[in-house]
């Protein structure tokens, strides 16, 4: 009978092991679920051509404009290329004004879309202003808008007798030795057709001296697509719907309580102050 029962009591801790690891198995698979939350902008995605454009603009303004002139009209690729394409030709294009370090650190900022926030500054700037019907792209001369360029020499006649236009710290200047000088304010999407036929007119002027160049970005059609963010903490709370039932019925009363009268409150200038009490 002991040999039995020895055979009864392995067979009895071995149910028991393998009971146990299924249900650390199972305990393991349930603690391995996780919840996948995105975080989206208020406003629509944004053009990685602008946001390396303001990456530039943080570099100097000179690597700002020779990277502009590199990409006037850049964006017709992205009809025809996929989006990891016209990424790769982005930085592509960077390149040629930054290093390697630079050009990693190109990279995170796309990944987390920090100059994301800086292209929808300037929209809503434009938004202000507010843009022409249907114009793609437009320039505001001293109050007077157009989006036509043949109407920009007529527009600067009498440009000094109007109210000379605010610039904001983040504005593009083009490269000049002159400041007093009729600003002329470009609103366009850089890398489109339109915009660079405005661009060459104005920086033409801009080197000649006969205005100060100032670039905005506009996108006429913005993005239907949503703007996601990444690198942000996001807290997801979830209220427990279960509660107890307490009983009330062996509810202590407090007895040999005092209550002070309110008006016998101390008053200052107005305000009454009582006691706290624990």
């Amino acid at each position: 009978m002991a040999p039995a029962k020895a055979t009864n009591v392995v067979r009895l801790l071995l149910g028991s092991t393998a009971l146990w690891l299924s249900q650390l198995g199972a305990g393991t698979v349930a603690a391995s679920k996780s919840v996948t939350a995105h975080l989206a902008a208020k406003w629509p995605e944004t053009p990685l051509l602008l946001e390396a454009s303001e990456f530039m603009a943080e570099e100097s303004n000179e690597k700002f404009w020779q990277f502009l002139e590199t990409v006037q009209e850049l964006a017709i690729y992205k009809q025809t290329e996929s989006d990891y394409s016209y990424y790769n030709l982005i930085l592509k294009k960077a390149g040629q004004f930054l290093d390697n370090l630079h050009i990693n650190l190109l990279k995170f900022a796309f990944s987390i879309r920090a100059y994301s926030p800086a292209i929808q500054m300037f929209q809503q700037i434009a938004a202000d202003e507010p843009p022409p019907d249907g114009c793609n792209a437009f320039v505001v001369i001293h109050k007077k808008h157009t989006c036509k360029i043949n109407e920009i020499k007529k527009l600067l006649k009498k440009a000094a007798s109007r109210t000379r236009p605010y610039l904001f710290k983040g504005d593009h200047k083009f490269p000049t030795n002159k400041e007093n000088l009729p600003v002329v304010i470009l609103y366009g999407e850089m890398g489109t057709r339109t915009f660079s036929a405005f661009h060459k007119v104005l920086s033409a002027k801009a080197q000649n001296e006969e205005i100060l160049y100032v670039l905005r970005h506009y996108i006429q059609k913005p993005s239907s697509r949503k703007m996601y963010l990444s690198g942000y903490g996001v807290e997801l709370a979830i209220k427990s719907t279960e509660y107890k039932a307490l009983d009330d019925t062996q509810v202590k009363t407090v007895t040999n309580t005092t209550v002070e009268d309110e008006t016998e409150a101390n008053e200052v200038q107005g305000f009454l102050f009582g006691k706290l009490k624990s």
